[in-house]
């Protein structure tokens, strides 16, 4: 593939995966607001976050099989235009149910955008030339980061919550159109016939959406309700039997014979940890400057204005140097770097002080971050075929989803259903015991592969 194709391909890329982080970030700002309008409080809140985190998280496996059977942007082209009508659904939605529904559309569409973008990348690009592409996909796709909390906020302080998710018809717009311009091979599935794993996809959305309503709907109505009940131990089984059916399965949805690569293994272990404590972490901070601290919804976008910078600035670098000493090193300072921001948030007290109790620990957590996030992505994929690098993308990304996802239905647990100062503080010292754990992992996960670096390509981009 020439340089041309190759940085349209990154192009595309970057942009789908965009829409998706876009609508993550956006939405946080925007909480309290829609909350105000709708009602439900905390509970609303946390279904809004997570009925897009379950399906997102839920049908990312199932959505990298496709990618892989059926072409990268086929499926891409097809999340792209569900993303954009449910995004539209939302902004119109006249009730909090309505709304958690659409979100949950919303999370169906953008599992189908990631693990296609990324099997872009690791199908293009091998070796050295890997790390670097991710990295700049890493970089990118955090701009996601930066415009979300930043125009959330002035739509939220301006126009109204409902702008947030209407604005995100854009980006997916765009890109959209850029997609038309991708090389025709790009289009091109795995040989053979589709197999699709149905009953995989099943018994993962409903092992998921059990302890979910339950974590959170407990919190509201008793944990000892039921329905309550009902729904955590069937949830639990149903992850059990889809473990065992995955095992058994002729076309898995989640090959377990990838585990087997110790570097993806330990790199989705990690992952947990390090991801867990992201979805939370930052879920939070706007969440304290708007209601503890009482500032409007656009400077706690502002807020997070540092994260995105570092990103820009160092994650191709950091990508590169990875790919050159290998991933252990940032993968274990990294979090660690994190865990240190999130302490020195341990600080805020009432009146809440931004610039000295906040902004600080959030410099610490995106440069943590951006140390860690593009050897991760590495260490991930780059041991994986490129014949199954949509798979193994989605189940990454799947775990970083779901961690995330119990993560933030832990919320209420956590604050003891009030976000107050002592609330706010529990919550930073759950994040950084996960972090702390996610670097354990990776200093002694990679400490048997002191020779996983981005090796030179051997053959031909995209060949399997």
């Amino acid at each position: 593939m020439t340089v041309d194709r190759s940085r349209t391909v990154l192009v595309v890329a970057i942009l789908a995966s965009f829409v998706a982080f876009l609508d993550g970030s956006i939405v946080t700002v925007a909480l309290p607001a829609l909350a105000r309008e709708l009602g439900g409080g905390v509970t609303l809140q946390q279904w809004v976050v997570d009925a897009y985190l379950l399906t997102l998280g839920s049908l990312m496996l199932l959505a990298g099989s496709l990618s892989d059977t059926f072409g990268r942007l086929r499926i891409l082209t097809a999340g792209l235009i569900g993303f954009g009508a449910t995004s539209l659904l939302a902004a119109f939605a006249p009730n909090a149910e309505l709304l958690i529904a659409a979100r949950a559309l919303q999370g169906i569409a953008g599992a189908l955008l990631v693990p296609s973008s990324l099997a872009l990348i690791t199908a293009t690009f091998t070796g050295a030339a890997m790390a670097k592409a991710i990295g700049t996909w890493t970089a990118w796709t955090g701009v996601a980061f930066l415009i979300g909390p930043l125009v959330g906020g002035g739509l939220v302080d301006t126009l109204g919550w409902r702008w947030v998710f209407g604005i995100v018809v854009i980006p997916a717009a765009v890109t959209l159109v850029l997609v038309t311009r991708l090389p025709r091979d790009a289009h091109r599935g795995v040989d053979g016939d589709a197999h699709i794993d149905v009953p995989g996809a099943i018994l993962g959305v409903l092992g998921l959406a059990g302890p979910v309503f339950a974590l959170i709907e407990g919190q509201r109505i008793g944990f000892d309700e039921p329905l309550v009940i009902a729904a955590l131990v069937g949830g639990l089984a149903c992850l059990v039997v889809f473990v065992l059916w995955e095992r058994r399965a002729a076309h898995p949805m989640m090959p377990l014979r990838l585990f087997r690569v110790r570097a993806f293994a330990v790199g989705n272990l990690a992952t947990v940890g390090i991801y867990a404590s992201v979805s939370l972490g930052t879920l939070m901070i706007p969440l304290v400057v708007q209601e503890i601290g009482h500032l409007p919804a656009t400077l706690s976008g502002l807020v997070t204005l540092p994260t995105t910078l570092i990103s820009l600035a160092l994650s191709s670098r950091i990508g590169a140097l990875a790919g050159r000493i290998g991933p252990r090193p940032f993968m274990t300072f990294g979090p660690l770097i994190s865990a240190a921001g999130f302490f020195w948030m341990l600080t805020v007290r009432e009146p809440l002080d931004v610039w000295w109790q906040i902004l600080p620990g959030v410099v610490l957590f995106g440069l943590g971050m951006t140390v860690t996030v593009t050897p991760l992505t590495s260490t991930v994929l780059g041991e994986i075929r490129p014949a199954e690098a949509g798979i193994a993308s989605a189940v990454n990304n799947a775990i970083s989803r779901v961690a995330g996802l119990v993560a933030i239905a832990f919320v209420g647990v956590i604050t003891g259903g009030m976000l107050d100062v002592a609330g706010f503080h529990r919550v930073l010292v759950v994040v950084a015991v996960l972090l702390v754990l996610g670097s354990a992992v990776s200093a002694i996960g990679l400490r048997a592969l002191p020779n996983l670096k981005e090796k030179p390509a051997a053959t031909a981009p995209g060949s399997p």
